[in-house]
């Protein structure tokens, strides 16, 4: 059987947040004892958490919302590529680390120990021509293990939309300090949230035979 490999932070009150998003909150509703026969909690939280997929209409009014995109994009072939060291990740890198080669779906380690639990916004953003790097060789979804494609006190949000005009998927706040480079079969559907601008995922790589 081949090896999964989970991407995925654990999702809890530490888990870090945009200054000002809703941070992740839980509560037991019910408690299994001699009068309930089961376990019950609710939980709030950004739809920006942790692994999450970002719809066009999280950059774009007139963009679909997340249960309106398809899952295709977030099942196949990846490659996973380390850029470690720098604050802006080109189409020039892109070209170094992959030396060449890519799948559709391309996630990119920037951080050489994740942060975890501690809100860091001076992580490695993603350059408009990385974008375009990537959709001229068919790829249909970046993903990263930062907080946002685009630098933390972006206004323009230049490579969300490059990502939408060139009809490419996100995922954002991976982890993968312990995935080495090379060729995998992403899982990563996200949430169907009916009208809402991103969702959870649960990102897992299936390591090759």
């Amino acid at each position: 059987m081949r090896r999964l490999i989970d991407i995925s932070p654990a999702l809890s009150p530490a888990s870090p947040v945009f200054p000002g998003d809703t941070p992740f909150t839980s509560a037991r509703l019910w408690a299994l004892d001699g009068e309930c026969p089961v376990n019950v909690a609710k939980f709030a939280t950004t739809t920006h958490v942790g692994a999450h997929a970002d719809a066009p209409l999280h950059y774009d009014n007139a963009g679909a919302p997340i249960d309106a995109v398809t899952l295709e994009p977030y099942i196949g072939p990846a490659t996973v590529v380390h850029c470690l060291g720098g604050n802006r990740i080109t189409a020039d890198d892109l070209d170094v680390a992959t030396a060449g080669r890519t799948a559709p779906r391309l996630l990119i380690r920037t951080f050489a120990a994740h942060p975890g639990d501690e809100w860091r916004d001076d992580y490695a953003a993603i350059a408009a021509d990385a974008v375009d790097w990537l959709a001229d060789r068919g790829g249909v979804l970046i993903g990263v293990d930062t907080p946002s494609l685009d630098p933390a006190a972006s206004k323009t949000m230049d490579a969300h939309r490059r990502v939408f005009a060139r009809n490419l998927r996100i995922l954002e706040g991976l982890v993968l300090d312990h995935v080495a480079p090379g060729a995998y079969e992403l899982i990563a559907p996200p949430l169907k949230l009916k009208g809402l601008d991103a969702a959870p995922v649960r990102a897992v790589l299936r390591a090759p035979p």
